[in-house]
């Protein structure tokens, strides 16, 4: 690599400020004069790459939701089921009521997602029943939230974050799974089914600037025939 001579880089900022001093610059002016040097000395922009995060192998989740369908905690079982089939992050998780959920259509309402919009997301028709008898049963307790405590207490994030951490250590998994491992897990193995981002974005709550054009094209309704034929050979 040819190695440069440079000056100090103090001695070339005192240059420039005496240069520019006497246009008394704001942030702007500056912004704007060092994007024209930099676009001048065709200098790109350096961007960190984004890491990638961590995704469940399939054999992982499998082994992960045995334990938990071997505890027969119906309640641990439709939580995880919840996740995985939507997508909803935690926090969405749980703020969900009872009354959120369309039977009928098989959606949830989502209020107050990520940036305070709300939205629907799909479960698939094989969840119908399962999820039907026990929000049922539930409401029959008083429940308002579709998961709450003995103590008629939503339960929280960190409540549910716990119940997946038991279950990973009880199935001897290395890497913790979590809700929004969960989430990726869903996202990522519908894009290997050949499902594109355009009708992932509907229900999943991320935002694009670049298919924010092809995403408001689509209705649910046209996502959903597409998920629910693909979830049918969901691991899980």
């Amino acid at each position: 690599m040819e190695k440069f001579n440079r000056q100090p880089q103090k001695d070339i900022v005192k240059k420039i400020v005496k240069i520019i001093k006497s246009e008394a610059p704001d942030y702007i002016y500056l912004r704007d004069i060092f994007r024209k040097i930099r676009e001048n000395l065709e200098v790109e922009i350096q961007k960190k790459s984004k890491k990638l995060p961590y995704v469940p192998t399939e054999e992982c989740l499998k082994k992960f939701y045995a334990l938990i369908k071997e505890e027969q905690n119906i309640k641990h079982i439709i939580i995880i089921r919840v996740l995985l089939y939507t997508g909803v992050r935690v926090g969405e998780l749980v703020d969900i009521k009872i009354d959120d959920i369309d039977f009928k259509d098989n959606q949830i309402k989502i209020r107050n997602g990520k940036g305070n919009k709300s939205r629907v997301v799909p479960f698939p028709e094989l969840f119908n029943e399962s999820l039907l008898v026990f929000a049922r049963t539930e409401q029959k307790k008083g429940a308002v939230y579709l998961f709450e405590s003995i103590q008629k207490k939503k339960f929280t994030t960190r409540g549910i974050n716990k119940i997946l951490e038991k279950y990973t250590k009880g199935s001897g998994i290395s890497d913790p799974i979590s809700p929004h491992k969960l989430r990726h897990f869903l996202f990522t193995w519908m894009k290997k089914q050949g499902i594109d981002d355009a009708q992932i974005q509907p229900f999943s709550g991320h935002n694009s600037r670049k298919s924010l054009e092809v995403y408001s094209k689509l209705s649910l309704s046209d996502v959903q025939k597409t998920y629910e034929q693909t979830i049918k050979e969901f691991p899980i």
